[in-house]
């Protein structure tokens, strides 16, 4: 797993070696500092109190939280803190992605309420998932619930066919559309869905500080943007536009190296929340597809298929075992792998059922020891 990058690179997102050990700490205290619940819009479910353990992170560039030391469940879970946003959010972000595809209607509404029931509180989204469909759906069950001040809704533009890019029009056009799709006056986190190349990003952070400003958005975030992009985005902030407060990349225990890179590092000295998405690699780490015979035609089993290998038959082994310990379900295991990563705030992952929310939840939970993570990075380097 890579540990190290050019010292160029250190510099320039202002994180030396021998720095990481305090900068480490000083983000321990600000998530121990993270409010219960916000005093104003969302905060953090009911259920709160400031995860234990206060040993003192090692030098160098710190990946695994310092704190784990023994198995077992943990009885309270703690929020999480949203980057430099006043959000705090259970650390599971459900997936909406399957919203009005894999799960029709009622299932989707049915899966959002089991969500909440076990103390979730963070929606993701896009407006190019099923065509607007998936915020549709979201937006008729909050207001059905009459639940908005209580749930963290983040969705992404940019990809929707109305309004592709991330030129000042779209933007605007595009998060207006999902208001109305979502039947609210604001949206929680703003993800700039890719990168546009096209557009100057300093134009599109204008865009976003305008809706900021307009009480339309509250915090910006970007998904699937490159290191280098990231930093340019904190130069142009330092100038008074809108700083990303989260990031989502692909991450999983099958998909590490392009993450585990320069992305990490800058994540990290930015303070930046990361929300990995295919956190399950495509229902893979499930269990699900073990074999060929398991694949089908479907587009989750079509990408799961790639990993239907040596390497994914010992990962999914250690996930059986390291389960069967803990005495939960396999993705409830590579989801806690993640969580205990420094910079990840609440993977996402999604459900066709509501069944299968139980797992997705349970993984925060879950303390794994230093032994069980190093043998989940080891299988699966």
């Amino acid at each position: 797993m890579p540990q190290s990058l050019p010292l160029r690179l250190l510099e320039t997102v202002g994180l030396r070696t021998h720095d990481s050990a305090r900068q480490a700490a000083a983000a321990t205290a600000v998530s121990a500092a993270a409010p219960a619940r916000t005093t104003e819009r969302p905060g953090a479910p009911a259920r709160e109190l400031a995860r234990a353990g206060t040993a003192e992170p090692p030098t160098g560039v710190v990946d695994i939280d310092p704190s784990i030391a023994s198995t077992g469940p943990l009885s309270i879970i703690a929020p999480r803190r949203i980057g430099e946003s006043d959000l705090a959010v259970y650390p599971l972000s459900l997936g909406a992605s399957v919203f009005g595809w894999t799960a029709d209607g009622d299932t989707s509404l049915a899966i959002l309420d089991r969500f909440t029931e076990l103390g979730g509180n963070f929606i993701d989204t896009a407006d190019s998932y099923v065509g607007g469909r998936s915020e549709v759906l979201i937006g008729t069950w909050m207001r059905e619930r009459g639940n908005r001040d209580r749930v963290v809704v983040g969705t992404k533009i940019g990809r929707h066919h109305e309004n592709p890019g991330l030129g000042a029009v779209s933007i605007v056009r595009a998060v207006e559309a999902s208001l109305e799709r979502l039947k609210t006056d604001y949206i929680d986190v703003l993800y700039f869905h890719d990168d546009d190349p096209e557009t100057p990003l300093e134009d599109s952070l204008a865009t976003a500080e305008w809706l900021i400003e307009s009480g339309k958005v509250r915090y910006l975030a970007a998904s699937n943007f490159s290191a280098d992009r990231l930093i340019e985005a904190r130069i142009l902030a330092s100038s008074g536009l809108p700083k990303f407060v989260a990031i989502q990349n692909q991450y999983n225990l099958m998909h590490r190296t392009e993450f585990e890179s320069a992305p990490r590092i800058v994540a990290a000295a930015q303070g930046l929340a990361v929300m990995p998405y295919y956190a399950l690699a495509n229902g893979f780490l499930t269990g699900k597809y073990r074999s060929k015979s398991d694949l089908t035609a479907g587009a989750r089993s079509i990408r799961a298929s790639a990993y239907v290998n040596r390497r994914g038959q010992r990962v999914l082994a250690v996930l059986d075992r390291i389960a069967t310990e803990h005495r939960v379900a396999p993705a409830s295991i590579a989801l806690a792998w993640l969580l205990a990563k420094r910079t990840i705030v609440a993977p996402v992952a999604s459900a066709s059922r509501p069944d299968q929310v139980d797992a997705l939840m349970a993984a925060a939970g879950i303390r794994l020891t230093r032994a069980q993570m190093l043998d989940l990075d080891r299988v699966s380097e």
